[in-house]
């Protein structure tokens, strides 16, 4: 048996049904974001700059190309011998099998791969979230604080709190209340969904758990309130820096926008704690004596003939002449044909958008969340077609939209 002081267990298996169709074929974990990367980079680099090498990957829904994009955890420098990076789909036994009912269900059904390991401490966290955070400090608070259980939180806006996990603590930090998604909270402190627990004590709560039938199986509906009640010592380890939920397609949206600015609050330049991923070999990217780029990411593989302003291209986009693009976000291997004019939208991979379209058409100038369109993958449209702000289109078939 290896013997290992802490592993970590990530969780990706969310639909991220709020992103409408940007998950409509993918996990939510692996939507594309800021110009390279894939959601699930933050987490999976966090490991590797924490000194973790040992992550269980849970995958559920539509996980073909997360699976395949994990591969072997190389690009993370994961793919070392004695541990790595695992995908631990849902799987069936000797009683038969069932789908990953809840966070806490995922990691119970998943106690002998850890068990392997024998380690003294489980780090769970999730694959949906834009942050940079060495774990290694948030265990060494944990130790210090001799805890059962620690959950690092931050402080989100008021009118937000009801969409988190709300923490109560003294004024040394041990927690004295938890309220999930709570309509009138008491405090701003919010959950951030990752949890340092010594495994021995996890284990019997698994184990208590999944044999309760009236169970959501759930660490914020049902694991973490026991563990509370049941006076465990339990700690909030406060968070300082950066941390969007990208679930919204507004958060989405604005998270990728924030990279633009001049002193961005979320730096992916800052060479402290490197964000890695596995990206595709292209050549670099080019621009026309005739394109204008302006205040804008422009990755390898884009071939720029038209104007580009405020906005995330992601590589291999092209933008034909005359064409203007403007406030957006143009994921993996979209064309924009000449003569087109993209405001404040999000075009899916691999989409076309033939000469003289419009989307986003009816832009105002000032921001409005209302007002951000959506085109999903694949779609290809023809010459003219005008899309209103605010549209959010799934498919296009014989000339006719499927609005999400």
């Amino acid at each position: 048996m290896l013997l290992k002081e802490w592993v970590a267990m990530l969780l990706a298996g969310g639909q991220g049904s709020r992103l409408g169709c940007l998950t409509k074929r993918i996990a939510k974990p692996a939507v594309s974001f800021g110009g390279k990367y894939r959601i699930i980079d933050f987490s999976l680099s966090n490991c590797n700059n924490s000194g973790i090498d040992t992550v269980g990957v849970l995958t559920q829904y539509k996980p073909l190309l997360l699976n395949s994009y994990i591969g072997i955890g190389s690009a993370w420098d994961l793919d070392i011998e004695g541990g790595g990076v695992f995908v631990l789909p849902p799987y069936v036994g000797e009683k038969g099998g069932q789908w990953y009912k809840g966070t806490a269900h995922a990691i119970g059904q998943n106690i002998d791969f850890i068990d392997q390991y024998n380690p003294q401490y489980v780090l769970v966290i999730s694959g949906d979230h834009i942050y940079k955070m060495d774990y290694s400090v948030m265990l060494e608070f944990h130790k210090n604080n001799q805890a059962d259980v620690t959950i690092a939180a931050i402080q989100v806006p008021w009118e937000e709190a009801c969409r988190f996990g709300i923490l109560n603590t003294d004024e040394n930090g041990r927690i004295e209340e938890f309220d999930e998604k709570p309509k009138n909270p008491r405090s701003n402190l919010a959950s951030m969904g990752i949890y340092i627990f010594n495994w021995p004590v996890l284990k019997e709560y698994l184990i208590q758990d999944s044999q309760d039938p009236e169970s959501a199986n759930d660490f914020g509906k049902n694991v973490l309130p026991k563990m509370l009640k049941d006076g465990l010592r339990m700690f909030a380890y406060r968070f300082q820096g950066y941390w969007k939920d990208v679930g919204t397609i507004e958060s989405y949206y604005t998270a990728n926008m924030d990279l633009l600015a001049d002193n961005p609050e979320f730096d992916i330049f800052d060479e402290n704690l490197k964000v890695f991923s596995k990206s595709p070999i292209l050549p670099p990217h080019f621009i026309a004596a005739e394109a204008k780029v302006k205040n804008s990411l422009v990755p390898d593989g884009c071939v720029i003939f038209g104007e580009v302003e405020h906005s995330v291209l992601f590589p291999g986009v092209y933008v034909g002449p005359g064409a203007v693009i403007k406030d957006s976000i143009l994921l993996p291997d979209v064309r924009v044909e000449g003569g087109c004019l993209v405001n404040r939208a999000i075009i899916g991979e691999s989409s076309v958008i033939g000469p003289e379209c419009q989307i986003g058409y009816g832009c105002n100038e000032t921001f409005n969340p209302a007002e951000i369109t959506v085109i999903g993958d694949y779609i290809n449209f023809p010459k003219g077609v005008v899309i209103e702000k605010g549209s959010s289109i799934s498919e296009w078939q014989d000339g006719e939209l499927k609005i999400s």
